[in-house]
């Protein structure tokens, strides 16, 4: 049974529990608050908490940077990614500074609360990189910049927020309408980041020991996490979660696909060497590497890149845009990351400097991101752009 107590406060009484969940707003002082006081009001069995313990020790300890290589990330192809995350706690934390609240103190108050009532709490959230990765993997290139133009434009946003708009994303109704858009725009994230994170922490919650348990949850899960309880409790829904923990593996015939445009460029450019002539030939490539080079030197000058990064960019985005397996970015943000070395002053500003577009540019570890991020979308274009016009050329 389903009891909406209050706009924040659901009650669930199945078989031999009570569960409370609390909708919470992350960067909400109010939250903070009302978290805090029902913990001590209603001394729970448990307390439940949307927090995975890699962030649970990030909130408690303090994030460190000092062990991350932007160089073995960049290598690795993991610059859009790391990129995504910085703005996405770039928007929270940009929020939080306007309302007075840290991103998630709510639920640190809430582990604080527990521990010095002595209740046992537990950590019901999946592996936020888990989260994350999924979301990633099974979005398209296009998708995926998508997110993450939402991520930096939101992150840089200038509008200025009021607490009470803040605590106004807790009505269910301008929830509702931000799943839906969210559903519309990116069905692949929406699934991942809000489906499968109801389902995973409805799971945690309902498996939890004690009669009594207080859930201090994301405002917008409230409603998917009490029907996904219902359905626990009616057997209509499994309990193994091994599935929502793994990576999702590729279609197979996502393995050829990034090697399908080059092989036709080169099938393109080498039909003009042999049946139109050598002048031909040579015009094609030419033209592949001028739009290719110019792109991606355009978008090392739009990240304010060293000189050096700038001509390699132009230099070699002609042939890596040709070769799956290495891409402009990562072979020029790796050299932007060797030339403007960070300083340990860049690592320990991190959390300050992402939140301002200047703070991006001029903090070495996140410049080398933004140098790999325009640099790959300025190849990108230039291959999208001069794929028609080798086409006319054999013609």
């Amino acid at each position: 049974m389903i009891e909406q107590l209050s706009d924040t406060l659901t009650r669930i009484s199945i078989q031999d529990k009570e569960i409370f969940l609390i909708g919470t707003a992350h960067v909400s002082s109010d939250s903070v608050k009302e978290v805090k006081d029902f913990i001590a009001n209603e001394a729970p069995d448990r307390v439940c908490l949307e927090l995975d313990p890699g962030r649970y020790k990030n909130m408690m300890e303090g994030q460190s940077w000092e062990n991350v290589n932007i160089q073995t990330i960049i290598k690795k192809g993991q610059g859009f990614f790391l990129l995504a995350n910085l703005a996405l706690s770039s928007f929270q934390k940009r929020m939080g500074a306007q309302t007075g609240a840290a991103p998630g103190e709510e639920m640190k108050i809430a582990a604080l609360a527990a521990q010095e009532a002595g209740i046992p709490y537990s950590l019901c959230d999946r592996d936020i990189q888990i989260t994350l990765r999924r979301a990633w993997q099974k979005s398209s290139f296009w998708n995926k910049m998508k997110m993450l133009g939402v991520l930096i434009s939101a992150a840089f946003s200038r509008e200025e927020l009021s607490e009470q708009d803040i605590e106004a994303l807790k009505e269910r109704s301008a929830l509702s309408g931000m799943m839906e858009e969210l559903a519309q725009e990116l069905p692949s994230v929406k699934a991942v980041l809000i489906d499968e994170r109801d389902q995973y922490l409805a799971t945690k919650i309902f498996l939890a020991p004690g009669k009594k348990l207080v859930a201090a949850i994301g405002a917008g899960h409230a409603p998917g996490i009490a029907a996904a309880i219902e359905r626990l409790a009616a057997g209509d829904q499994q309990t193994d979660l091994s599935e929502l923990k793994t990576l999702p593996k590729a279609p197979r015939f996502n393995k050829f696909l990034p090697w399908i445009i080059p092989a036709v460029v080169i099938c393109m450019m080498a039909y003009g060497f042999i049946n139109a002539g050598w002048n031909q030939g040579l015009k094609m490539f030419f033209y592949w590497f001028l739009v290719n080079g110019i792109l991606s030197g355009i978008g090392a000058i739009i990240a304010l890149a060293h000189p050096l990064t700038v001509l390699l960019s132009v230099l070699l985005a002609p042939f890596t845009s040709l070769n799956p397996t290495i891409g402009v970015g990562i072979v020029v943000g790796m050299v932007e990351a060797s030339v403007r070395k960070p300083r340990v002053y860049d690592f320990d500003h991190i959390n300050e400097d992402i939140l301002s577009i200047k703070g991006f540019y001029a903090n070495r570890v996140t410049h080398a991101l933004i140098v790999f991020f325009f640099t790959s979308i300025g190849s990108t274009i230039g291959t999208f752009l001069a794929f028609p016009f080798l086409v006319s050329l054999m013609a």
